[in-house]
């Protein structure tokens, strides 16, 4: 599929998505959103991708925010459906996606850009990362889960300070704060993640996907996480891939899982 404002390709079982709007940073609009969904839900329905990395192009933004042309006259209605829309096509869906997805942030990761990165299943920033929600500056509050999901990472005190100043940390203070797993320089990056994504791909794709929901039941409201973890361990034992997993273990050999 030909896209206008993203990248996507495999090699071997990573996909690369890179968002591509060089001349706006890689500012998210309305047709990259649904780009992104779409190369996602590909790359998802895809049994050799075993892991995605979404990054941006060139070496001064992941994505510098939204674009905010697109909605700087927008009403309250229109604004609630922007918000409302975009959560469930790109943001939740990326944080519920069953395929691991690695965020390799490199230089700006501002508003939407950060929301992104935080929506992933976990991060990876060049050293010359800077990242911040500056929509209070705007008039606005983040409107794509920033608000949720940056107190969960990085703490209350900590998420209230960052929103409220509209203020940027380089990548070692996220580091600190939690918000990034690892630190690389921007030549390091991709080859950095790709090593992860490629330790990632050697174990078992439907194990993985259960973890990752039962990871997610744990901050869902109204919804106990040990049950779905409990739950998910048992149909664990009807998987070809715990035959394997434990045959190759008693056999001392490497395992070949099927994803099955």
């Amino acid at each position: 599929m030909k896209y206008t404002s993203i990248l996507s390709e495999r090699a071997n079982y990573i996909t690369t998505i890179t968002i591509h709007r060089p001349n706006k940073l890689n500012a998210l609009n309305i047709e990259t959103i649904k780009e992104l969904h779409d190369a996602l839900n590909r790359a998802d329905g895809d049994k050799k991708t075993k892991v995605i990395i979404i990054t941006g192009s060139g070496e001064k933004a992941f994505v510098a925010g939204a674009d905010i042309s697109e909605f700087a006259d927008f009403t309250k209605k229109e604004g609630k459906k922007l918000a409302a829309k975009g959560q469930g096509l790109l943001f939740d869906y990326i944080e519920n996606l069953s395929t691991p997805v690695i965020a390799a942030v490199n230089g700006f990761a501002l508003g939407g850009g950060l929301e992104l990165a935080m929506a992933c299943h976990f991060r990876v920033a060049s050293d010359n990362a800077k990242m911040g929600l500056p929509e209070v500056s705007l008039g606005l509050i983040p409107g794509y889960g920033g608000t949720q999901r940056l107190p969960l990472l990085v703490g209350k005190g900590r998420a209230m300070e960052l929103i409220m100043t509209a203020g940027m940390i380089d990548a070692n203070q996220a580091l600190i704060y939690g918000l990034v797993n690892h630190v690389t320089t921007q030549e390091e990056l991709l080859p950095f993640c790709e090593k992860i994504a490629d330790r990632i791909s050697k174990n078992s794709s439907v194990a993985i996907s259960a973890a990752i929901k039962a990871i997610n039941a744990c901050f869902e409201d109204g919804v106990n996480g040990f049950e779905v973890e409990i739950e998910a361990f048992g149909k664990s034992f009807d998987t070809d891939d715990f035959a394997e997993g434990t045959s190759a273990f008693l056999e001392k050999r490497k395992a070949n899982f099927s994803g099955e």
